[in-house]
């Protein structure tokens, strides 16, 4: 598999090559165009309660599409439904814990998991719900914005809105906690945060799903009275 990111940061595509019986696993609703010949296989991915929970849990899409070229190979692009940044990452054996709307794409080989233990610690009021994906493959990953990426070093300590955060190393530390008290919470303009604590590499967006909301929706025409 081969994959080529144009238009980037704001409206990013994917280009993925695949080889021959290659496949690849996307987001309901991610392709935007591909081979005549490739075979598409919608189902309900590790079942349909696992499904369920990936759907309801994770804000991700109830179904999965597989794609899978013929033999002689084949193409397909990808976008998300925001503007914004698409990165790829290839695992091996390796962990990541991901924002639950950043997740696009997948080869073979890699696993993606709503269930891990540590999934209770983010699902919160904002609806903040991270996956654990783990395995060897290649990962398609995709922002709201840039995606802005940082190595913190052994015990260093950084501060980010939960709302931004789109990726970091499993063996990172992390606590999501309020930002100050409950009034800073209230009338700060910030609600929850997550102190991860390195040594590990982090990945960022540099816009934010619910501040756009939270000024769009007050400016929004509303029906009249009568």
């Amino acid at each position: 598999m081969q994959t080529e990111i144009l238009y980037r940061p704001s409206f990013s595509l994917a280009v993925v090559k695949l080889d021959s019986n290659e496949m690849i696993r996307t987001e309901a609703g991610a392709m935007v165009s591909m081979s005549p010949d490739l075979v598409i296989e919608t189902q309900a991915r590790g079942g349909v309660l696992k499904s369920l929970a990936r759907s309801v849990l994770g804000g991700e899409s109830f179904f999965i599409n597989t794609y899978t070229a013929p033999s002689g190979g084949g193409e397909i692009t990808l976008a998300p439904t925001l503007p914004g940044d698409i990165i790829t990452t290839n695992l091996s054996n390796a962990g990541l814990l991901v924002q639950s709307g950043s997740y696009l794409a997948s080869s073979d080989g890699i696993t993606v998991d709503t269930k891990w233990g540590g999934a209770k610690t983010f699902f919160g009021g904002e609806g903040l719900f991270m996956l654990r994906i783990s395995g060897s493959g290649t990962l398609i990953l995709s922002s709201y914005g840039a995606i802005h990426t940082m190595t913190l070093a052994q015990g260093q300590k950084y501060v980010v809105d939960t709302t931004h955060l789109v990726a970091f190393d499993e063996g990172i530390g992390y606590q999501v906690k309020a930002v100050g008290g409950l009034k800073s919470t209230l009338f700060s303009g910030e609600g929850l945060v997550v102190e991860l604590t390195g040594p590990g590499t982090v990945a960022l967006q540099t816009r934010s799903e619910r501040a756009f909301l939270s000024w769009l929706i007050p400016k929004l025409p509303r029906p009249s009275s009568s």
